[in-house]
């Protein structure tokens, strides 16, 4: 029995020291394999920090590049624009300059011209916020457009005084076309033993005869228009044929004008031609009637006629 029991703590105490003894191999393994983690870990930090950077690194060179190609494009593209501006003033400067040496420019020409030395102003306002010095540049085309402008006024000018000229001269032309109108007669007349008598009796009259002479010793007409306007004492214009005059004249300030009878008829110049026609109405009023001539919108005589 005491060997039984002996024996049993013999076995005991052998066991208790393999218990502590795995125990403290274990722990030293865990202490060891912490520290292997602890240390990966510390090593995988470093180098994502280190990747980090790299690529924080390139990113800032990428960005500085972008800074960089941009700030020389910018200026590329500043430069060009300038020397493309200064091309266009060029341009309209040669072309202002072209039609101002046209001692025969039109109003039109000189409308151009404003236009164009607009639009040089216009440049040159737009290069105002350029980096580069163009003052000198600026300066010149200044004194330039002053010039330009006192040279367009003075062309302006001398066309609308030519215009004026022209205008009266061709005014006179006009006038000087007309014909003269003389022997202006307005007859009304009766029919007595199948004779025509003058009478100033409204009553009597049986048709009105008009006759006149034209004369022009300028101008030959293959074909001209005199138009006859009697105005009757109620002062409306006396209208036999109704559809001859159905159209009104228009004479030279605008006005349009009904008439009586339109005569048409070829001319050589020098000529002293003498016209003479009749009227017929259906009844015939007391008091004054008038009779005017016009030739090319003007009127060129004029007579009248009491009837009672």
């Amino acid at each position: 029995m005491k060997d039984i029991k002996t024996s049993l703590l013999v076995m005991l105490s052998v066991g208790l020291v393999g218990t502590w003894i795995y125990h403290l191999y274990d722990k030293t393994q865990y202490a060891s394999q912490r520290k292997e983690i602890f240390i990966k870990d510390s090593i995988a930090v470093a180098e994502a920090v280190q990747d980090s950077l790299q690529q924080l690194y390139a990113r800032s060179m990428q960005t500085l590049d972008r800074k960089l190609d941009s700030t020389q494009f910018g200026a590329d593209s500043l430069r060009f624009t300038l020397e493309t501006k200064l091309v266009e003033i060029n341009r309209l400067r040669n072309e202002i300059n072209s039609i101002l040496k046209n001692r025969g420019a039109s109003q039109s020409d000189l409308l151009t011209a404003r236009q164009k030395i607009s639009e040089l102003q216009t440049l040159v306002d737009d290069m105002k916020g350029q980096k580069l010095s163009l003052e000198e540049e600026k300066l010149k085309l200044a004194e330039t457009m002053t010039r330009l402008n006192g040279e367009i006024n003075g062309l302006q000018d001398n066309v609308k005084k030519l215009g004026d000229e022209n205008k009266s001269l061709a005014e006179k032309m006009n006038l000087a076309s007309l014909f003269v109108a003389s022997e202006i007669k307005l007859s009304p007349v009766t029919v007595k033993n199948d004779k025509e008598v003058e009478t100033n009796q409204a009553k009597k009259t049986s048709k009105l005869v008009i006759s006149f002479t034209v004369q022009n010793n300028i101008t030959d007409f293959d074909a001209t228009d005199v138009f006859i306007i009697i105005t009757q004492p109620d002062g409306k214009v006396l209208t036999p044929d109704v559809w001859e005059s159905a159209t009104p004249m228009t004479t030279h300030s605008g006005d349009r004008k009904s008439y009586t009878r339109k005569v048409r008829f070829e001319y050589s110049k020098g000529e002293a031609k003498q016209m003479t026609f009749s009227i017929n109405a259906d009844a015939y009023q007391t008091g004054a009637y008038s009779l005017q001539l016009y030739h090319k919108g003007y009127k060129v005589g004029q007579t009248s006629k009491n009837l009672y």
